[in-house]
């Protein structure tokens, strides 16, 4: 890990051919925001999606700035929460899209969380067969993990994600400074996302999170440059393999397990959010990988620790309330990921920092080690 750098902003580019793009990171890129899409894109019409948390913080500005620049808007406010990913409110998006007349070279503003960035993306993605899209992320999770590779998406019944598209942005602006009205709560979950670079093939940069990352926490230079860094690694994976056919999937780590406990709390945020369900997950593949003797179980103790240090859940008995049995959670994974022969693709690891892909995982083990974390 390099010295942090006194620089206030940053910039990441994500080398995709025609489907290039920057990522900018610092403070008051929002007030930015129009002259930097203005340079880069031909149209002057927007339709920014939003939600009714941060709408009354931003998105005044937002459109200013975007006025400044002689792009109009249209605006649409969402409720908050992982419930707006839903099959009704894509269509709502799509039909804001539509009626302010955005064409293929104007665009759509994702003014939010990862909820909105994905939302708004999979409409961008499929009205008039795709639109530009810009990402203005306001959380840390959406600003290292979401607004970056195009994935976009809603979810169903069945789970979590699991109907979308690949589409990728044309900028993403990274305002630092919209942080700080975050809760301790949502910074938390989104830095899970952030210890999750380390812990997948930077076994540097988790060192340095560990002596750091209060000062991550505490904003300036550290914040900036934890939050490059996670752009960088995020940019690395998805230039290598956008369409998750292979190594991109190791971005994954803690999601198998985080995502069916989030099915599991039927999204409740109040019990789980998003980031805390991969702290947990992150947790359980380093002891899953410790029980099939594919690591020591010293890492494991040593990723809960910090992750427990910063105020992360880390145990499956931290979520509360009721959870269902460890075979329903078993069900949950086998919607999330590809089962083959009644075996599991998990992202496991063979120490902090050199997690790879492990496609031939027994069910059978899985289940055995859930139930084991139910007496926990």
């Amino acid at each position: 890990m390099n010295a942090i750098t006194s620089s206030a902003e940053r910039k990441v580019h994500v080398p995709l051919g025609e489907r290039a793009y920057d990522i900018l990171i610092g403070p008051g890129m929002i007030a930015r925001a129009g002259a930097e899409i203005a340079s880069r894109l031909k149209g002057r019409k927007a339709a920014i999606i939003t939600d009714e948390h941060v709408a009354p913080l931003y998105l005044e500005a937002l459109v200013k700035s975007l006025e400044r620049s002689g792009i109009i808007s249209a605006q649409l406010v969402l409720p908050a929460g992982e419930k707006t990913k839903s099959f009704e409110h894509l269509m709502s998006v799509c039909d804001k899209i539509l009626e302010a007349r955005v064409e293929r070279n104007d665009y759509v503003i994702a003014l939010g969380g990862g909820v909105i960035g994905d939302l708004a993306g999979f409409a961008a993605g499929i009205v008039r067969r795709g639109v530009r899209f810009v990402q203005v992320p306001t959380s840390l999770l959406s600003q290292v993990d979401s607004s970056v590779g195009g994935k976009t998406g809603i979810n169903s019944r069945h789970g979590k994600n699991l109907v979308g598209v690949f589409h990728q942005p044309d900028l993403v602006l990274a305002d630092t400074d919209v942080l700080n009205s975050l809760s301790k709560r949502e910074f938390r979950a989104g830095y899970a996302e952030v210890a999750k670079y380390g812990l997948i093939d930077k076994p540097e940069f988790f060192a340095w999170l560990e002596t750091n990352w209060s000062a991550v926490f505490a904003g300036g230079s550290a914040r900036i440059e934890a939050i490059a860094t996670s752009c960088q690694a995020k940019s690395d994976v998805v230039v290598a393999d956008e369409r998750e056919n292979g190594p991109r999937a190791l971005l994954n780590l803690g999601h198998t397990f985080g995502h069916a406990l989030e099915a599991a709390t039927a999204y409740e945020s109040a019990r789980l959010v998003h980031g805390e369900g991969v702290s947990i997950g992150m947790v359980l593949a380093h002891e899953f990988s410790a029980r099939m003797n594919l690591a020591s179980p010293d890492d494991a103790k040593r990723v809960e620790k910090h992750l427990k240090e910063v105020g992360l859940p880390t145990r499956i008995s931290d979520i509360p309330g009721a959870l269902p049995p460890a075979e329903k959670l078993l069900d949950a994974m086998a919607q999330d990921k590809k089962v083959k022969d009644g075996k599991f693709t998990f992202i496991l690891t063979h120490g902090i920092g050199r997690s790879f892909i492990a496609d031939d995982v027994p069910a059978s083990e899985v289940l055995g080690f859930l139930k084991q974390k139910e007496q926990q």
